[in-house]
């Protein structure tokens, strides 16, 4: 589903394509998700699953403000470096949360708990003495998913900006915060 909401949008994705693109029966999607919004919405989670797995190692063996610094950067780094069919596919979704009350509801609690998570690892490193918060650690989690948000969208409106030219500022923006 990610592929091809990523090649033909939520609209254009349908049950036969995503059932016949991953080899299996169209009756064993629906039996499973029943419909197309619960199956986006299943892609949407365990895509946010996947990110704070991989956040958590990252950040996991920081030991110093820059190290963690430098753990996000990776991160925001890889997810970057996957292409742009993972951000067409949660903008697709916070697209349909506008119209669709059942995607809006999953979509934010979504957000609430992915924010949650790098908010408790952050919490947990200064707790540490690790690094130096100099906000709440939720304001800090909330300013952060949202300069990485601005840079997606940035990339997704201009793919030929080179991204290093705002990178070096918001990773400045970021260790601000941090140290």
């Amino acid at each position: 589903m990610r592929a091809s909401v990523a090649a033909r949008g939520a609209a254009g994705s349908t049950f036969d394509q995503v059932a016949r693109e991953a080899g299996v029966s169209r009756g064993l999607l629906h039996y499973y998700f029943g419909t197309k919004e619960r199956l986006l919405i299943e892609v949407v989670r365990r895509e946010c699953e996947v990110r704070c797995e991989l956040l958590d190692l990252a950040v996991a063996g920081a030991s110093s403000a820059e190290a963690v610094v430098n753990a996000l950067v990776g991160s925001f780094e890889n997810f970057l470096g996957q292409g742009p069919g993972t951000f067409v596919m949660f903008y697709e979704m916070l697209t349909l949360a506008q119209r669709n009350a059942e995607i809006a509801a999953e979509l934010a609690e979504l957000g609430r708990n992915t924010r949650g998570y790098l908010a408790d690892a952050l919490r947990a490193k200064h707790e540490a003495g690790v690094l130096h918060l100099r906000a709440d650690p939720d304001a800090v989690a909330t300013f952060l998913f949202a300069l990485a948000d601005g840079l997606i969208v940035r990339r997704l409106s201009e793919p030929d900006l080179d991204m290093h030219l705002v990178m070096a500022p918001a990773i400045d923006a970021a260790r601000a915060l941090l140290t």
